[in-house]
């Protein structure tokens, strides 16, 4: 008879930890009661919620506790004890792990869109880790883990997921900074998204301690933009992109099986290239250069023959009309 009253209070409440991944765990009081001067034991990587008929009471740090009116001002409160109560209580008994949670992903499993201040509407792909940890135990009770026996992180992902893709594409959308020079550096851009990302965190009463961006995928029709005005500021000037072609010419008539022959084909055309190009490029930058609708045909030729792009033909032709009008 002993034994069977003696198991039906608690002496020491404590959590192991004994699963990875755990967040919030409900210490066992299926029809149990908590002693007067029982011990609670909390870990460093852990904090103790005492809740009364679902009212959230006292918070216990790290340390060992001797549970008494004086260590549970709240509960002591919410049930009008004397402050030297002696018989034991009903409460229930949440731990919750303060541990870093590493190693944690996320990415965009289908393209999302963010406004750019200079592309406007663009669609992008990206993915990263980030970490973090449980800091307001109350918040996180009340809004995520609730009265579960417990709560893991895994059940987590999909929510932090949503808020890191929401938040990305809601800061964007008024940015004062280009997409492209932000992603240019990805320490910056975890940064940034970082501190968009610690008020949506804190509402579910965690902290987020790191936030990376590992890969960056843009759509095909602004990479090939990006990588046009990236080819062209290596050239520099449609001057130095015909001396650049000529000498290219050269290099792929001395690869030609005919041997001397071609390499004489190939300087010569390179050559002749060079001259048309500085001569037609040059229009306008001294007394005696060509009539501008002249130098534009021949431009309209090089276009023809694939030696300019559109793109080029049109910027030319642009700054050529100018002159005319």
């Amino acid at each position: 008879m002993f034994d069977f009253i003696k198991k039906q209070f608690i002496d020491v409440i404590q959590w192991t930890e004994e699963e990875n991944g755990v967040l919030a765990y409900r210490f066992p009081m299926v029809d149990k009661e908590i002693q007067n001067g029982a011990q609670l034991t909390v870990r460093d990587s852990q904090v103790a919620l005492f809740v009364n008929e679902g009212e959230v009471a006292d918070v216990f740090e790290p340390g060992l506790h001797t549970l008494t009116t004086k260590t549970l001002p709240i509960l002591t409160s919410l049930n009008n004890w004397d402050k030297l109560f002696q018989s034991p209580f009903k409460s229930d008994v949440y731990f919750f792990s303060t541990r870093d949670q590493i190693d944690q992903r996320w990415g965009t499993p289908t393209p999302i869109t963010i406004r750019d201040k200079e592309f406007g509407p663009i669609r992008l792909r990206a993915n990263g880790t980030f970490s973090y940890k449980l800091k307001n135990p109350k918040i996180f009770f009340k809004r995520v883990s609730g009265t579960r026996e417990r709560y893991t992180a895994a059940e987590l992902e999909g929510q932090l997921r949503a808020a890191i893709l929401t938040t990305m594409a809601s800061f964007f959308g008024t940015a004062e900074v280009g997409f492209v020079d932000m992603a240019g550096n990805q320490t910056q851009f975890s940064e940034t998204l970082k501190e968009a990302l610690l008020a949506p965190f804190a509402d579910l009463g965690l902290q987020l301690q790191s936030f990376y961006v590992q890969s960056i995928s843009l759509p095909e029709e602004l990479q090939s933009h990006l990588d046009k005005g990236a080819s062209m500021r290596m050239v520099g000037d449609l001057k130095k992109y015909a001396q650049f072609q000529g000498a290219d010419s050269l290099a792929a008539a001395a690869s030609n099986p005919s041997g001397a022959a071609g390499i004489g084909a190939g300087m010569a055309a390179g050559m002749a290239m060079g001259q048309s190009l500085t001569g037609a490029f040059s229009a306008g930058g001294s007394d005696n250069a060509e009539d501008p609708l002249v130098t534009l045909e021949k431009l309209h030729g090089l276009m023809t023959k694939g030696i300019l792009s559109q793109a080029e033909f049109d910027a030319k032709k642009a700054e050529l009309l100018k002159k005319i009008t």
